[in-house]
């Protein structure tokens, strides 16, 4: 037996929102050296995808701090060594070091910062990485990016 469609319920199925893709995610830290996430997916219809850092401990940023860096994989630990001669100051990262594709500034306890980069930065198939780059701490606060397909 066919159901009987009215115009007024085509019109309301034809105008329900495309579920739009998720760009953009919390990443926490804390004072025990640890991101609350060791995998991100970003959508690759999105354009810009968005990292927002919080620091749930209470540490200060000279002791504890944290940011968020994103490079290839391959790039990590040069990176995260070459950006422990820039200091605090400039969030521990080398300036105008091409390999980091974004990064937060470094936060303390209790503190938040957010990096939007163009995912045209990134390509398919390509192991990124992103990690804290405080002193010490790219080893353990550490995860992978991935561009889904």
């Amino acid at each position: 037996m066919l159901a009987k469609v009215t115009i007024a319920a085509l019109l309301s199925v034809m105008s329900l929102p495309a579920l739009a893709a998720n760009c953009e995610l919390t990443v926490d830290s804390t004072d025990a050296m640890q991101f609350n996430t060791k995998e991100i997916i970003v959508d690759k219809t999105c354009e810009k995808f968005t990292v927002k850092l919080t620091h749930s401990g209470k540490l200060a940023k000279a002791a504890m701090g944290h940011n968020w860096v994103l490079t290839k994989a391959a790039d990590k630990q040069a990176v995260a060594t070459e950006g422990m001669t820039a200091g605090l100051d400039k969030d521990y990262v080398k300036p105008g070091d091409d390999r980091v594709i974004a990064h937060t500034k470094v936060i303390g306890g209790g503190e938040s910062d957010s990096v939007t980069f163009d995912v045209s930065k990134l390509a398919a198939g390509e192991n990124y990485a992103f990690f804290c780059s405080f002193p010490g701490h790219w080893a353990i606060m550490t995860g992978t990016l991935k561009l889904s397909s």
